[in-house]
């Protein structure tokens, strides 16, 4: 059994950043700086409760009789006593004897073409400690982009106002943007295990740190670029993140209503329609908190009995990054017509320039884990480069059909017979009659060719509208 390492880490990013946050707090309050005193306590406050709820929710202590427990989430030590209480049971396996235990099976990765089903005992300790650590998993991501992300965001723009950087709030950025990382690995690492739940996933180092220098350089990209971007036009930043946000909240429900599924009734079932749907909007608020920083390796299926989309396509994540970076460089292109005299200590280009240049390497790496490093990639369908490659002549065939209507089309203008072919002689223009009957004979040939292309034309047509729909492809389907 495995040191619950992951639910250590993630209460003590949880507990170090909400210390951080309340000192830097109480050295605003004595600068009277009220408005980023509040913010401050708002995006430390909002997702701690937030992060009680869920753990509540998930070990349904609101069925059992704990009270003590319930009173530790109200003063916001729920994170603290789970983690005591993980490696409390991790320190009684085998000391006791185990009434019952489970037996689970997953399959091993295929190797040579063929993968064996591996039959495994699962005591009761060891299934406790997995809820556990499903439960801070979950945990870890909301606080990373409902908590760290905004955070961060704001900590850097003061920086940019007040043109320096405390230690308090220095140290506050660096623990919040650790969270955000963090909760982009966990992020991944929960996308695979759930798509992939029928074998037996191992994720080697080099898979982390691909993941970790991926989420690292992404997500300092765009918080950096949101920054610079709101502090010249102040008022635009707010229309862009509210439609880069409501975008993403409404497009899980689009598609739930595309797809005319009924009502998810089996999320829980001491929940009613209106607690249900409660949990789906939170739930696809994440989902947009979470897209707002970067790719979200968890893809949202409201009409999907496990709420997750377990086949994810390289066109969507191809789509998604050309715009993401389409966006960044608009909003740095803004921020450098806009720019006052107070960013005179910096220059401007190379800043522009290395921003561009990290989010590119945060694509580098992105691409270097799925083709050489992803625990599972045995299984895709076909690999990074083919996914890339039918993603460009998608997109091609987009453009060659779009242009098609205004092709021009050139005209043939029949001119009249000279004169000198009446005085030609009657044997020559029997020649040529019979030539031109000849040509105009149907050639067996040419009838088929004919035949097999417009029978070829609607099967394109269609494998390139089902693509643009969103349909996933079999050339083009990958599992994360």
């Amino acid at each position: 059994m495995r040191l619950p390492s992951s639910i250590f880490v993630s209460v003590s990013l949880f507990t170090a950043e909400t210390t951080a946050a309340l000192y830097l707090s109480s050295t605003y309050r004595s600068a009277g700086d009220q408005i980023w005193q509040g913010l401050t306590l708002l995006f430390t406050l909002v997702p701690s409760v937030l992060v009680q709820l869920t753990l509540t929710f998930i070990h349904r202590d609101l069925s059992r009789d704990r009270p003590l427990v319930l009173l530790l989430h109200i003063l916001q030590l729920g994170p603290v006593v789970r983690c005591l209480e993980a490696f409390c049971i991790y320190g009684s396996v085998g000391r006791v004897e185990e009434p019952y235990v489970s037996i689970t099976r997953k399959k091993q990765m295929p190797r040579g073409g063929q993968s064996e089903e591996v039959e495994r005992q699962v005591g009761q300790a060891e299934g406790k400690l997995f809820t556990h650590r499903a439960a801070f998993a979950r945990t870890s991501v909301i606080q990373a982009f409902l908590g760290s992300a905004p955070q961060l965001t704001l900590q850097l723009y003061i920086c940019v106002l007040q043109r320096g950087v405390s230690i308090g709030r220095g140290t506050l950025m660096v623990i919040s943007l650790l969270s955000i990382v963090y909760g982009a690995l966990r992020c991944n690492i929960l996308a695979i295990k759930i798509k992939y739940d029928d074998y037996e996933v191992d994720v080697q180092p080099l898979a982390y740190l691909c993941i970790f220098l991926w989420r690292s350089f992404e997500i300092a990209t765009r918080v950096v670029v949101l920054v610079l971007f709101s502090s010249v036009l102040q008022l635009w930043v707010l229309p862009v993140v509210l439609l880069n946000f409501l975008l993403f909240f409404l497009y899980p429900w689009i598609l739930f209503w595309q797809s005319h599924s009924p009502f998810p009734e089996n999320i829980e079932k001491t929940l009613t329609r209106v607690g249900t749907t409660i949990v789906l909007c939170l739930l696809t608020f994440l989902y947009a908190g979470i897209n707002m920083f970067c790719w979200s390796a968890v893809q949202v299926k409201l009409s999907d009995p496990d709420l997750i989309n377990k086949s994810q396509n390289w066109y969507r994540m191809a789509v998604y990054y050309m715009l993401r970076f389409v966006e960044n460089a608009s909003l740095l292109l803004l921020w450098y017509i806009y720019k006052t005299d107070f960013y005179e200590f910096i220059c401007a280009p190379l800043l522009v320039l290395q921003l561009l240049v990290a989010y590119a390497i945060a694509i580098f790496f992105m691409l270097v884990f799925y083709q050489f490093c992803h625990p599972c990639r045995r299984l895709f369908s076909s690999n990074m480069t083919q996914g890339c490659w039918d993603c460009s002549s998608l997109l091609c065939l987009v453009c060659s059909s779009a242009s098609a209507p205004n092709r021009p089309v050139r005209k043939t203008v029949l001119e009249p017979p000279s004169p000198s072919e009446g005085k030609e002689p009657a044997e020559r223009r029997a020649q040529e009659t019979a030539s031109d009957s000849t040509y105009d004979m149907p050639n067996d040939t040419t009838y088929d060719m004919l035949n097999d292309t417009i029978c070829d034309t609607p099967n394109d047509t269609n494998n390139g509208g089902g693509e643009i729909n969103g349909d996933i492809p079999h050339s083009m389907t990958c599992n994360a």
